[in-house]
């Protein structure tokens, strides 16, 4: 087990890749410290799928885009588990819609989730690495963050920043020892991604090399490698299926 006795702090994680982040670290041993900001039940459902694995798990409510909120939130996790080996800032939403469209708030409520709250996160464990100094910080950001994608600037804004934050406090954190990449999936099978017509999905489909949508176990699979590996640092590891080359 190669994250035996190691704490992971997960966001978004009671579904859908947090959740398959969430398990595939518990099966290498990890206890898991669970967020979540929408639908308690589906937390709560997640941390027993995940306590019969084997491991200590427990949940947290926070809106990572507010700052005390979030605070209060690690401070919590801290006072359960003692430490943070592990972050994995994955909470995002998307509110997509042309320029044209978008209004200042569907903006801001994008990016102050996606961007503003990895760094919160971070922000609010960085005596902790120091502290240790050793561990992992797993941003997921997207394909769109490298390409752009119409009908999406706030969301491909706000997973460009990640991408920039992350090179950043890869550097910032790299001499204690703590490294900090990126996975940037593509078109992955999610309750999101559900919610798109069957035309649109298709074409996606026809522009994907490997002509089919990846899975959260695939995006779960890198996070476990990011975690596990203590001289990969500052890197942005696409898991798109070849979506973008």
């Amino acid at each position: 087990m190669k994250l035996k006795n190691k704490v992971a702090l997960i966001t978004g994680a009671s579904r859908g890749i947090g959740l398959a982040i969430a398990k595939a670290f518990a099966l290498e041993g990890a206890n898991i410290a669970l967020n979540y900001f929408g639908d308690k039940k589906e937390a709560t459902d997640a941390q027993k799928e995940i306590k019969k694995l084997g491991v200590k798990c427990e949940i947290f409510y926070a809106d990572v885009s507010n700052y005390e909120n979030s605070k209060a939130s690690v401070e919590a996790v801290i006072k359960s588990f003692g430490k943070v080996d592990v972050l994995v800032n994955n909470a995002g939403i998307t509110k997509d819609k042309l320029v044209a469209s978008m209004t200042e708030l569907d903006f801001d409520l994008v990016v102050d989730t996606n961007l503003k709250g990895s760094f919160n996160m971070i922000k609010h464990l960085y005596s902790n690495y120091i502290k240790n100094r050793s561990g992992a910080i797993i941003n997921i950001a997207s394909v769109v963050g490298m390409m752009g994608s119409a009908g999406q600037a706030n969301y491909s804004a706000a997973k460009a920043g990640v991408i920039g934050l992350t090179k950043t406090v890869a550097r910032e954190l790299g001499t204690r020892g703590v490294t900090c990449n990126a996975i940037a999936p593509g078109f992955i099978e999610t309750a999101m991604t559900a919610t798109l017509s069957d035309d649109v999905k298709q074409k996606y489909m026809n522009i994907i090399p490997l002509r089919r949508a990846g899975t959260a176990d695939d995006v779960a699979n890198v996070a476990v490698f990011l975690a596990t590996n203590s001289y990969i640092t500052g890197e942005v590891i696409k898991v798109d299926g070849g979506l973008y080359i």
